[in-house]
Protein backbone atom coordinates (compact mmCIF):
# COMPACT_ATOMS: atom_id res chain seq x y z
CA UNK A 1 0.00 0.00 0.00
CA UNK A 2 1.11 3.80 -0.45
CA UNK A 3 2.48 5.94 1.95
CA UNK A 4 -0.38 8.14 2.65
CA UNK A 5 1.35 10.71 4.38
CA UNK A 6 4.04 10.84 1.75
CA UNK A 7 1.16 11.42 -0.61
CA UNK A 8 -0.69 14.12 1.28
CA UNK A 9 2.48 15.54 1.64
CA UNK A 10 3.46 15.97 -1.61
CA UNK A 11 -0.65 17.50 -2.72
CA UNK A 12 0.15 20.22 -0.08
CA UNK A 13 3.29 21.14 -2.06
CA UNK A 14 1.40 21.55 -5.93
CA UNK A 15 1.16 24.53 -7.49
CA UNK A 16 -1.79 25.68 -9.01
CA UNK A 17 -0.20 24.55 -12.42
CA UNK A 18 0.04 21.05 -11.00
CA UNK A 19 -3.02 20.62 -9.15
CA UNK A 20 -4.84 21.74 -13.10
CA UNK A 21 -2.57 18.94 -14.39
CA UNK A 22 -2.83 16.53 -12.22
CA UNK A 23 -7.02 17.26 -12.12
CA UNK A 24 -6.79 16.83 -16.22
CA UNK A 25 -4.93 13.21 -15.41
CA UNK A 26 -7.64 12.30 -13.39
CA UNK A 27 -10.11 13.31 -15.89
CA UNK A 28 -8.39 11.77 -19.28
CA UNK A 29 -6.57 8.52 -18.00
CA UNK A 30 -8.90 7.74 -14.78
CA UNK A 31 -12.50 9.11 -16.19
CA UNK A 32 -12.63 10.85 -12.84
CA UNK A 33 -13.93 14.57 -12.21
CA UNK A 34 -13.41 15.41 -9.41
CA UNK A 35 -15.93 18.62 -8.73
CA UNK A 36 -14.34 22.17 -8.54
CA UNK A 37 -15.31 23.45 -5.42
CA UNK A 38 -13.27 20.15 -3.73
CA UNK A 39 -10.13 21.39 -4.79
CA UNK A 40 -9.06 23.92 -2.77
CA UNK A 41 -5.53 24.17 -1.98
CA UNK A 42 -4.72 25.89 1.06
CA UNK A 43 -1.51 28.15 2.52
CA UNK A 44 1.00 25.11 1.54
CA UNK A 45 4.00 26.26 0.31
CA UNK A 46 5.21 26.51 -3.51
CA UNK A 47 2.38 28.40 -4.66
CA UNK A 48 2.64 30.49 -7.53
CA UNK A 49 2.11 34.50 -6.88
CA UNK A 50 -0.92 35.92 -9.17
CA UNK A 51 -2.03 32.52 -9.62
CA UNK A 52 -6.09 32.05 -10.38
CA UNK A 53 -7.57 32.71 -7.03
CA UNK A 54 -10.26 30.65 -5.49
CA UNK A 55 -13.89 31.58 -7.05
CA UNK A 56 -16.33 33.67 -4.57
CA UNK A 57 -19.26 32.13 -4.38
CA UNK A 58 -21.71 34.66 -6.00
CA UNK A 59 -25.02 33.28 -5.66
CA UNK A 60 -26.94 32.08 -2.03
CA UNK A 61 -29.56 29.83 -1.16
CA UNK A 62 -31.27 31.17 1.65
CA UNK A 63 -32.45 28.25 4.11
CA UNK A 64 -34.47 28.83 7.25
CA UNK A 65 -33.25 26.14 9.58
CA UNK A 66 -36.24 26.90 12.38
CA UNK A 67 -38.48 28.96 13.33
CA UNK A 68 -37.49 29.17 16.90
CA UNK A 69 -39.41 30.78 19.74
CA UNK A 70 -41.24 33.17 18.02
CA UNK A 71 -42.76 31.78 15.58
CA UNK A 72 -45.27 34.06 14.46
CA UNK A 73 -42.87 36.71 14.10
CA UNK A 74 -40.81 34.62 11.51
CA UNK A 75 -43.67 34.25 9.74
CA UNK A 76 -44.76 37.72 9.60
CA UNK A 77 -41.48 38.43 8.42
CA UNK A 78 -41.36 35.45 5.77
CA UNK A 79 -44.44 36.86 4.24
CA UNK A 80 -43.28 40.74 4.01
CA UNK A 81 -39.80 39.44 2.41
CA UNK A 82 -40.57 37.38 0.05
CA UNK A 83 -44.05 38.79 -0.47
CA UNK A 84 -46.42 35.45 0.14
CA UNK A 85 -49.80 35.03 1.25
CA UNK A 86 -50.66 34.39 5.56
CA UNK A 87 -50.96 30.51 4.29
CA UNK A 88 -48.24 30.35 2.25
CA UNK A 89 -45.47 32.09 4.56
CA UNK A 90 -47.13 29.60 7.23
CA UNK A 91 -46.44 26.46 5.46
CA UNK A 92 -42.78 27.44 4.56
CA UNK A 93 -41.98 28.06 8.25
CA UNK A 94 -43.66 25.25 9.49
CA UNK A 95 -42.01 22.90 6.31
CA UNK A 96 -38.46 24.01 7.90
CA UNK A 97 -36.08 23.34 7.20
CA UNK A 98 -36.73 24.77 3.82
CA UNK A 99 -35.24 27.44 1.01
CA UNK A 100 -36.84 30.26 1.28
CA UNK A 101 -34.68 32.04 -2.00
CA UNK A 102 -32.86 30.84 -4.44
CA UNK A 103 -29.64 32.23 -6.18
CA UNK A 104 -29.39 35.92 -4.53
CA UNK A 105 -26.32 37.61 -4.01
CA UNK A 106 -24.39 38.17 -0.84
CA UNK A 107 -25.92 41.26 0.20
CA UNK A 108 -29.55 40.18 -0.33
CA UNK A 109 -28.65 37.17 1.20
CA UNK A 110 -27.57 38.63 4.50
CA UNK A 111 -30.91 41.32 4.56
CA UNK A 112 -32.78 38.52 4.85
CA UNK A 113 -30.59 36.38 7.08
CA UNK A 114 -30.76 39.52 9.75
CA UNK A 115 -34.40 40.26 9.51
CA UNK A 116 -35.23 36.55 10.25
CA UNK A 117 -32.43 36.32 13.05
CA UNK A 118 -34.03 39.34 14.49
CA UNK A 119 -37.49 37.51 14.43
CA UNK A 120 -35.99 34.73 16.23
CA UNK A 121 -35.25 32.28 13.23
CA UNK A 122 -32.22 30.23 12.65
CA UNK A 123 -31.12 31.44 8.95
CA UNK A 124 -27.87 29.77 7.05
CA UNK A 125 -26.67 30.91 3.59
CA UNK A 126 -24.91 28.47 1.44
Amino acid sequence: MADVKAIADQLVELTIKDVTELLQILKDEHGIEPAAAAVAVGGGGGGEAGGEAAAEQTEFDVILESAGGSKLKVVKEVKTLLGLGLKDAKEMVDGAPATLKSGVDKAEGESIKAALEEAGATVVLK
